[in-house]
């Protein structure tokens, strides 16, 4: 199974320190503490597991149009005027922790800005998580700019970035992954929406919109 960039450190810690916690039970006679002991190298080596299917990094076949940036589930579909984009739909969809976390590009496109901004850690589905840490991408596409946003939440502490200024990216490629899951934002300067609130769709594969005539 393919791992995701920026996992190894979390997988490496959990697996040494449940080695180290399991040797250490082989020097106590004491059952409670020789119990202890292997209880939290089992809890060790369980978190080992739940971060290789967290950080798991599938192959996907790249769909038509343009595509969804995230994994997980279509929670709002605003049709507003940013100040970067102008006129645009923003499709806002919420990752679970059961979810992919790695980011893709929508469209073709490069880079021309990528800013961090830190915040609050709120549940990603309130609206008050507007104010938390994030990762602004703006890319300029063959359709005009667009900006991806990636909103860390309550677990995710820490938003990963693959991508950097002047990169020039193919529809699918790789751009980020937030730790531990919350929400990623695509403002597109689109009408033709393919997805509805309720929707479950997967980064790079599903189709969320389609280019105007």
């Amino acid at each position: 199974m393919k791992l995701a960039k920026g996992s190894a450190s979390w997988i490496l810690t959990s697996l040494v320190l449940g080695l180290l916690f399991l040797v250490l039970s082989i020097f106590f006679e004491r059952l409670e503490l020789k119990s202890v002991l292997i209880f939290i190298s089992l809890v060790c080596f369980l978190l080992v597991i739940f971060f290789m299917m967290f950080f798991r990094d599938p192959e996907r076949k790249i769909g038509k149009h343009i595509v969804a940036c995230a994994d997980g589930k279509i929670r709002e579909i605003t049709e507003l005027k940013d100040d970067d984009i102008g006129k645009c739909i923003c499709i806002s969809t919420f990752m679970n922790v059961h979810n992919v976390h790695v980011n893709r590009m929508s469209i073709d496109g490069k880079i021309i800005s990528i800013k961090h901004y830190s915040g609050l850690h709120i549940p990603a589905f309130k609206k008050e998580s507007e104010k938390n840490e994030r990762v602004v991408i703006i890319a300029d596409t063959n359709i005009g700019k667009i900006k991806i946003v990636q909103i860390a939440g309550t677990l995710a502490r820490r938003i990963v970035p693959y991508v950097k200024k002047d990169d020039e990216l193919k529809k699918g490629d790789k751009i980020g992954i937030i730790r531990l899951g919350s929400r990623v934002d695509v403002y597109l300067p689109v009408k033709k929406i393919n997805v509805k609130v309720g929707d479950i769709v997967r980064a790079g594969v599903d189709t969320i919109a389609e280019i105007d005539d």
